[in-house]
């Protein structure tokens, strides 16, 4: 069993989701007393955020490259970063380091290829949705990316960091989702990314109008799968 070098803490409740699935997937794989061998470097998201307001992604960077260092020094045998947004940042983590970043785009890009889909909304942080880290990954792989209108742009943002972050899930924000998600399916949409690891606290299957693909589950399903190779 490989060792996974896990970076969390962006936030902590959504790095809770990670533990519980590597752990569950290698009891569902191996059985008996199983566990995931797990090192995780669990960061400080306001550092992080206060970085993110004033555009210093340099200090992000340096940051998550410290732990990622620190996690293969202990002996990780390959990295899994517990976000989205924080992917903008793989190319210069990867720079110092040897062993290899779960990226989070590919994992989510094969289970929606898997399915038959290609045309996918996408929603997250505002970095997530309008810049090109995460939506290029999927091009690449032979997706169509949908994001929603600017404005819906700033809602989705607003909940994430004003609310989910914070451990705070509501009713109206749930109904705002849902209304952006049918908007989007409205524009062709066949399914839909939930590209922050927060959103699943609010929009599970059973809330959305098109299949659901939520990029913390794939993601640590995957490192549970690249664990046990």
């Amino acid at each position: 069993m490989k060792t996974i070098g896990l970076i969390g803490g962006m936030s902590w409740e959504s790095t809770i989701t990670y533990y519980e699935i590597l752990n569950k997937e290698t009891v569902a794989k191996l059985g008996g007393f199983h566990s995931s061998k797990i090192m995780m470097y669990n960061v400080d998201f306001a550092e992080l955020e206060d970085n993110m307001s004033k555009g210093n992604w340099d200090g992000n960077a340096q940051i998550l490259t410290d732990a990622a260092v620190r996690l293969e020094k202990a002996g990780a045998d390959f990295i899994v970063i517990a976000t989205n947004t924080m992917h903008k940042l793989v190319p210069q983590i990867e720079q110092k380091i040897s062993v290899p970043i779960l990226h989070i785009s590919d994992a989510t890009a094969n289970a929606i290829k898997r399915d038959g889909y290609k045309k996918i909304a996408l929603l997250g942080t505002k970095f997530t949705m309008t810049q090109d880290f995460i939506k290029d990954r999927l091009v690449d792989a032979g997706l169509e990316v949908m994001i929603p209108d600017e404005a819906d742009i700033e809602l989705v943002n607003d909940v994430i960091f004003n609310e989910l972050c914070l451990g705070k899930v509501l009713d109206s924000s749930r109904k705002e989702y849902q209304r952006i998600i049918s908007y989007m399916k409205d524009r062709g949409a066949e399914g839909v990314i939930l590209g922050c690891t927060e959103i699943g606290m609010l929009i599970k299957k059973k809330d959305s109008v098109l299949p659901v693909y939520d990029t913390t589950i794939i993601h640590a399903t995957e490192a549970a799968r690249e664990a046990l190779k």
